[in-house]
């Protein structure tokens, strides 16, 4: 693999950054169902409202959501649709991994 240069290695470890949180990626894989308005997604994450709404503040600047104002309510949704990729990949190696370790403990 040739090595990226350095501006695309920091806008990957900023987009990596903010994926990397159990509840940032909760929140994307609710919106990769679809948009959601925040007080929808405020009860999925036991946290509360400011909370919530920073965390996707920090998804929004890493270009992995966007969102839209209606009237009262800000909805969000995907806006890399790639990110379900990058869960997906995670998710299938760890399963790739435990599965190795459960065959090595035996």
């Amino acid at each position: 693999m040739k090595a990226m240069n350095p501006n695309l290695r920091e806008q990957v470890a900023a987009m990596l950054k903010a994926i990397a949180h159990p509840t940032r990626l909760l929140l994307l894989e609710e919106l990769l169902n679809g948009e959601r308005c925040v007080c929808e997604l405020v009860p999925m994450t036991g946290a509360d409202f400011s909370t919530v709404s920073k965390h996707l503040a920090l998804l929004k600047a890493a270009g992995l959501v966007k969102s839209r104002k209606q009237e009262l309510n800000v909805h969000y949704s995907i806006a890399m649709r790639e990110s379900g990729q990058i869960i997906a990949l995670s998710k299938t190696a760890l399963k790739t991994r435990y599965s190795n370790f459960l065959k090595a403990v035996g």
